[in-house]
C-alpha cells in the first residue's frame, strides 16, 4: 500500500489583492519542464468566462515552494475578432522549446454568455497555440490549431507527450451557439509527429452511441508504450438527470479500433487528474462537489479498476459560498451550465515532483476572489 501526505501547501496565485480584472483565476494546469522548472497555467479575468479573460502563468524553480508571475503578452484578438482565452496547457516539445496551447472563443459580441440556455451550444472556437524557448518568460505569435469540421471546441486537459517525441491535445466538440440541431459531445486527442508543427485527423476517445451520457472534462496521460494513453472523464448521465461517479478509459492512437466505452471507477466526483507513478500505481485527484466538498488523492494498485476508499487522501475541504441551484439528483443540464460558472473550487491538476512526491494544483475561493492553491503530497511505500 502506498501512503500519501499532505507535507506542504500554499498559493500558486493570490487574488486576494489584485484588481478587479484579476480576481478571478480558475483552469488550473501544470506542467513540469525537465530542468525542474514548474509552470502553471489559469484563466484570468474579473469572473469566470468574461469576455475579457486571458491566461495566467506562474513558474517555479524550488519544487513548487515559491512562484513568480511572468507577464503574459500575448492578445485575445485574433484575426481582427475580440475574443477571450479559455484555459491553457503547456508542454515541453524539446529540451527548453514550451508549446502553450490555449482555446479562444469569439466575444465580438460581449453581452453573449459562453452557453446559450436555449440551444445548449458554446461560443465560436479556437483552438491555438504559441512557443516559448525562455521559461515562459516571453512567447511567440498566436498559430491556430485546425478542428475542422468539428464545431464547439475546447481542450480539456494536459497536452500528452509519449517516449518517442509524439505529443497530443486532448479536447472535446459538442454544437455552437446559434446551431438548433442536436448536440453530440465527444472526446478527442490530435497527435504531433513534428513538435506540433503539424496534427494527425482526430483520434475518437470517447463518445455514448446514444448521446445519452456525457463524457466531459477528459484527463489523458501518456502510458509508457507510445500511443497509448489512460483517461479519466466527468460524466453526467443526461436521462437520469445526474452525474455518474468518474468514469475511466484505455486506448492506443496506433489502434484502428476505437477504445472500449468508459467504464466506472466508483470515485464520487467530477473531473479528475490521473498520474501514473514509476511502480504503476495510479493516483486520480478528484473534485467532488457534493458534502463536505472536497479536493481528494485516490490511488489505484490495479490500474484504475478499484480506487479504495480506506486509501484515499483529502487534500482540501472547501466552504462553497456561491448560491446554486442544482443538487445531486434531478439535474436541469442548462441551469447546471449556469452553477458552473458560479463554483468557487475545482480544476485539480498533477504532476510529479521526484520518486517522493507529487504536486497538486487547484482553484479555490470565494464567488468574488478565486486564487490558484498547491499542495506538496508525500508518497511513501508500505
Amino acid at each position: 500500500m502506498t501512503k500519501l501526505r499532505v507535507e506542504d501547501s500554499g498559493f500558486i496565485y493570490n487574488s486576494a489583492n489584485q484588481p478587479h480584472e484579476r480576481r478571478i483565476a480558475f483552469f488550473t494546469s501544470l506542467c513540469h519542464l525537465s530542468d525542474g522548472t514548474i509552470l502553471c497555467s489559469f484563466q484570468l479575468g474579473p469572473g469566470k468566462h468574461s469576455p475579457t479573460s486571458s491566461l495566467g502563468i506562474c513558474r517555479s524553480f524550488d519544487g513548487g515552494s515559491t512562484w513568480e508571475e511572468t507577464p503574459f503578452p500575448l492578445s485575445s484578438v485574433v484575426d481582427g475578432v475580440p475574443g477571450s482565452l479559455g484555459a491553457g496547457e503547456l508542454v515541453e516539445a524539446a529540451a527548453g522549446r514550451i508549446l502553450l496551447f490555449a482555446t479562444w472563443f469569439d466575444r465580438s459580441e460581449p453581452t453573449r454568455p459562453l452557453f446559450d440556455p436555449e440551444t445548449q451550444g458554446i461560443l465560436r472556437s479556437k483552438q491555438l497555440i504559441s512557443e516559448s524557448t525562455d521559461h515562459g518568460a516571453s512567447w511567440g505569435p498566436w498559430r491556430e490549431l485546425s478542428t475542422t469540421p468539428l464545431k464547439g471546441t475546447a481542450l480539456t486537459g494536459p497536452i500528452l507527450k509519449w517516449s518517442d517525441g509524439r505529443i497530443g491535445f486532448a479536447f472535446e466538440s459538442f454544437k455552437e451557439f446559434d446551431d438548433p440541431s442536436p448536440g453530440h459531445h465527444t472526446a478527442w486527442l490530435v497527435i504531433s509527429e513534428d513538435g506540433g508543427a503539424t496534427f494527425r485527423p482526430p483520434h475518437q476517445v470517447a463518445r455514448h452511441p446514444d448521446d445519452a451520457i456525457y463524457y466531459w472534462d477528459q484527463r489523458l496521460i501518456a502510458e509508457s508504450t507510445p500511443g497509448e494513453y489512460f483517461g479519466l472523464f466527468w460524466t453526467h448521465d443526461l436521462k437520469g438527470q445526474k452525474d455518474l461517479s468518474v468514469h475511466r478509459v484505455a486506448g492506443s492512437v496506433d489502434s484502428t479500433i476505437r477504445p472500449q466505452a468508459p467504464e466506472a471507477t466508483g470515485i464520487p466526483g467530477q473531473i479528475a487528474a490521473p498520474l501514473r507513478l514509476e511502480d504503476g500505481i495510479l493516483l486520480a485527484f478528484v473534485v467532488d462537489r457534493n458534502q463536505p466538498a472536497t479536493m481528494t488523492l485516490w490511488q489505484s494498485a490495479d490500474n484504475g479498476r478499484s480506487w479504495p476508499a480506506d486509501q484515499r487522501l483529502v487534500v482540501y475541504t472547501h466552504d462553497e459560498r456561491a448560491v446554486l441551484t442544482q443538487g445531486q439528483k434531478n439535474i436541469d443540464f442548462s441551469q447546471y451550465w449556469e452553477d458552473m460558472g458560479k463554483w468557487s473550487f475545482g480544476h485539480p491538476a498533477l504532476t510529479q515532483l521526484d520518486q517522493n512526491h507529487v504536486l497538486a494544483g487547484w482553484y479555490a475561493g470565494t464567488p468574488t476572489h478565486m486564487s490558484i492553491r498547491w499542495a506538496r503530497i508525500r508518497i511513501q511505500k508500505g
